[in-house]
């Protein structure tokens, strides 16, 4: 198959075409490398935001549009695909749609039936909008619900779930909101992680500290939790002098946050998450353990009994602070759990099987 990947968040597309391209499909990759994570691409999207931007931006995406066309498959990592406004967004996919077989939409992340569907039905017990039936009032929850809700956005992200041949959510938080909205053509597929040569966790010698490490997008970081467990870590390290020690990476390329967590222990990550995301499979991809996203519904959703690595928190600066004691507590485990972590990403998101996992549903279109 000819197939075109819109867009890029946390390294999903390119890592998926690597799969797809080693099973023989001719994949191209167009994206603006998820900003300063730059990761890789084809046909570069990327944005600069100065005087004559906008205008510079328009007149290359009009150039690269004849590249665009042609495919068996498009698949849009998002409703808003481009650095645009959604009202310009709108004639570049009637063009995605006129000129290529078929439209598959990224349920990844941040779109209208993710912010309607927590804030409203709230089938999670908690999430990045809501804790139990309150709704969450932090700046950044209010301004991504005035952002989807009622707007340009939230028409677009209709329009393309209503139009297009398949939904895939790569989280179950995702899959939950939009599985009821579209039950014939929403699907579930992990996140694809390339594993490297890894090699067996070794034990932590006697008195060796533990190594936390937590990536730090201060623009997000209230947003994602990200600062109640940094402040719970911090406070670890302070109760535990020589017994743990915290590495901080704030909003660094991919390939610097990688090598920034190499080593760690542990990686902390969005406290209001049910599910590891891209950067913490990642970690565990190198027997580094993520304390975050373990709800029973991550391992239900994999069909996974036996292999729970996942330090899952509640989202509270105590449930975070209790959890990262009991690992001071008991370094014993810590080596079962690193070996876990590689099993579960092995099993679940080895990006071969991801990606065949991808291709078959492509053919089903």
């Amino acid at each position: 198959m000819k197939i075109l990947l819109l867009g890029e968040y946390s390294n999903v597309h390119a890592t998926l075409a690597k799969g797809l391209r080693a099973l023989g499909h001719e994949v191209t990759v167009a994206s603006n490398g998820d900003f300063w994570k730059d990761y890789p691409r084809d046909i570069d999207l990327s944005r600069k935001y100065t005087k004559w931007g906008g205008i510079c931006y328009c007149l290359r995406l009009l150039k690269v549009l004849p590249r665009l066309r042609g495919y068996d498959v498009v698949q849009l990592i998002n409703p808003l695909f481009l650095e645009l406004k959604a009202s310009l967004v709108f004639p570049v996919y009637r063009y995605l749609r006129r000129y290529n077989k078929k439209v598959v939409l990224g349920a990844f992340g941040m779109d209208y039936y993710w912010v309607s569907e927590c804030c409203l039905k709230k089938p999670l017990r908690y999430s990045d909008f809501n804790i139990g039936d309150e709704l969450r009032t932090n700046t950044d929850a209010i301004v991504q619900r005035n952002d989807w809700m009622g707007t340009a956005k939230e028409r677009l992200n209709k329009l393309i779930a209503a139009e297009c041949d398949g939904i895939v959510a790569g989280l179950y938080e995702n899959w939950v909101c939009y599985k009821p909205n579209f039950p014939e053509k929403t699907v579930f597929i992990p996140y694809p992680i390339e594993l490297g040569n890894v090699p067996e966790p070794a034990p932590k010698a006697q008195g060796e500290p533990l190594r936390l490490f937590i990536g730090i997008n201060r623009s997000r970081s209230e947003y994602k939790g990200t600062d109640i467990m940094l402040k719970a870590a911090q406070d670890v390290v302070s109760r535990h002098p020589g017994k743990v020690e915290l590495r901080i990476a704030e909003s660094v390329p991919f390939n610097e946050y990688v090598e920034m967590m190499n080593g760690s222990d542990a990686i902390l990550d969005q406290l209001y998450s049910y599910t590891p995301s891209m950067n913490p499979l990642e970690a565990m991809s190198r027997g580094i353990i993520c304390i975050g996203g373990g709800e029973p519904e991550n391992y239900e959703i994999l069909s996974e009994t036996q292999l729970k690595p996942i330090i899952n928190v509640e989202p509270t600066y105590e449930s975070v602070r209790e959890q990262l004691e009991q690992l001071v507590s008991h370094p014993e485990c810590i080596h079962e759990l690193k070996r876990q972590s590689i099993s579960y990403i092995r099993k679940h998101h080895e990006y071969m099987k991801v990606a065949r996992t991808y291709a078959d549903f492509y053919a089903s279109l």
